[in-house]
């Protein structure tokens, strides 16, 4: 008796299922659904075992219709995986709009542009770069691979915010320069928001993303 998703075979008065690809026949009694999964997951021998080892020992000694199906809803109901499971990290913040921009150098990206030779007097092998949401005006400022957060905030004091005033948000990715409590208290005296992009997310931080390409 043949199936789409492999062939049956009857013994003894008991049905097995063997997929196309494979000679192992597995045990094929609806009723005993429960416990097949129970002796994969609950029972001594296995431990609670994770979500795609308990998947995987159900289909190497039985098979039904919705066999992955009801096994995964079958892990998300056993109430001892839920608590041991639980995350007991940091949680993460909900994605939110970009700020509108009201006037240029009101919401800015920033990035660096690394891996650069020396050049300059003094061997710069960083760029800084800074673009305006507004008018997509960029700034580029040269700098060093080793500079701290004070470096890094005083380049952008002199050379940006001394010409186009403060920055009411910056866009940034997760730079270990930025997440300090130094930029943490500079943006709380002055009223300015640092916002973070998450990873793969070029919608959010695609702009100086482009402009670095054009540089």
């Amino acid at each position: 008796m043949s199936y789409s998703e492999g062939i049956f075979h009857f013994f003894d008065g008991i049905i097995y299922h063997r997929t196309k690809n494979s000679c192992v026949m597995k045990l094929c009694i609806r009723l005993l659904i429960n416990t097949s999964v129970h002796e994969c997951h609950d029972s001594i021998y296995s431990e609670h075992l994770s979500e795609d080892r308990t998947l995987g020992k159900v289909k190497n000694c039985s098979w039904w219709p919705s066999c992955s199906k009801e096994t995964i809803e079958y892990f998300h109901t056993c109430d001892r995986c839920q608590k041991s499971n639980r995350s007991t990290g940091k949680k993460f913040e909900l994605m939110i709009h970009i700020q509108e921009q009201k006037y240029p150098w009101y919401v800015v990206h920033i990035n660096w542009v690394t891996a650069l030779p020396p050049s300059g007097y003094r061997s710069y092998e960083y760029f800084l770069v800074i673009v305006d949401r507004y008018s997509k005006t960029p700034i580029f400022l040269p700098c060093h691979k080793d500079d701290t957060a004070i470096d890094t905030a005083l380049l952008l004091w002199n050379r940006g915010i001394s010409h186009e005033g403060l920055f009411k948000n910056i866009i940034t990715y997760r730079d270990p320069k930025f997440p300090t409590a130094l930029w943490t208290n500079l943006n709380r005296l002055f009223g300015r928001k640092l916002s973070f992009a998450k990873a793969y997310h070029p919608q959010t931080d695609g702009l100086e993303g482009r402009m670095i390409q054009t540089l």
